[in-house]
């Protein structure tokens, strides 16, 4: 991140002198920046318009001649933002003076002036923060920018569909939930004895590395709330388009419920894989199946573990070469590139 075209850095270090001429090091060579990659990002956001799309999914109702920056300017800010690992909103108080940030998204007039054009951290947050008291928008003063949570939902959908050229034979849906740390008094926020911290625990499905859908949740409820839900929306939407495509549902033991079992068995052409938590009578009845895969298992990995000993030097092998290199630490490297 650059600093502000209004810091000035007079501070220079004498480093003596070489060979006859003076080295000196200062802090006065320009405005620089460590994000320039976002420009690359801007370009391929500019072709699959992800920002563009992701703008339609708010309705503004601020009056377009006091309006500085548009919905889709702010989304892409933001955006572009997080994709720069700067995840807070008051973070854009300082990237708000970034050259490569101006560049990504095109405003050009601060580069020439070095004015301040890009939003701050008050006007991002438009986007972010509206109350559910607001039952007004186009009312509100504050608070009118209002975002449609079915749009959203439904777009990132979309956007996987629109990834495949043609519907696959086969697709993978896994269920899983994460924390999310907080570290103030969010309402919602609780102690989690797994997470070990004050979290929320947000359902998340997806495909490959492909996002499908979010469900923002309290940590104190069941691991399986709203799976059903997001399960159902989900794979209505891939099957409106994807008619034949098989679908695997996947999760750990936090989605064994009846009822996610039974909606997967009553839909053509989606099947289940999800675990069951281990107890001793499911052990017992399960004894034989467990020793013949890992019977299988073993059999499978012998030709491999003979290939790698085949390939590496055993353990004596191994002690007399450390005891002749003396920087041991690179003995494997020693070994690998010989």
């Amino acid at each position: 991140m650059n600093p502000s075209s209004s810091q000035k850095i007079s501070q220079k270090f004498n480093l003596g002198r070489l060979k006859g001429k003076e080295v000196i090091a200062n802090f006065s060579g320009g405005i620089i920046t460590d994000d320039a990659g976002i420009v690359f990002m801007a370009e391929l956001d500019k072709k699959l318009k992800i920002t563009e799309r992701l703008a339609l999914c708010f309705q503004d109702y601020r009056n377009l001649s006091y309006v500085d920056y548009s919905v889709h300017q702010l989304v892409a800010q933001r955006i572009y933002g997080l994709i720069l690992g700067y995840e807070d909103v008051n973070d854009h108080d300082k990237l708000r003076h970034d050259l490569a940030l101006a560049i990504a998204l095109e405003k050009h007039n601060f580069i020439k002036s070095n004015q301040e054009s890009l939003a701050g951290k008050s006007t991002i947050n438009r986007l972010e923060y509206c109350p559910e008291t607001i039952l007004n928008p186009e009312k509100s003063r504050y608070h009118r920018i209002e975002h449609d949570p079915q749009k959203f939902e439904k777009l990132f959908v979309e956007i996987f569909l629109q990834s495949y050229k043609k519907p696959p034979r086969q697709i993978i849906l896994d269920m899983d939930v994460t924390d999310d740390q907080v570290h103030g008094n969010q309402e919602g926020a609780f102690f989690n004895t797994y997470y070990k911290g004050v979290c929320y625990a947000p359902l998340y499905i997806f495909c490959g590395h492909h996002f499908e859908g979010a469900k923002l949740r309290s940590s104190n409820v069941d691991p399986a709330e709203g799976a059903l839900d997001e399960l159902q929306r989900v794979i209505k939407l891939i099957k409106e388009k994807w008619v034949d495509t098989q679908i695997l549902v996947r999760g750990d033991s936090a989605y064994a419920r009846e009822e996610i079992f039974k909606f997967c068995e009553q839909q053509e052409g989606v099947n289940y894989v999800i675990a069951l938590s281990t107890n001793p009578q499911l052990k017992l009845r399960a004894t034989e199946l467990i020793t013949k895969a890992k019977n299988s298992y073993e059999q499978k990995l012998e030709p491999v573990i003979e290939l790698m000993e085949s390939l590496f030097l055993k353990n004596e092998d191994l002690e007399i070469v450390r005891k002749l290199i003396p920087n041991s630490t690179n003995v494997s490297l020693f070994i690998l590139s010989n």
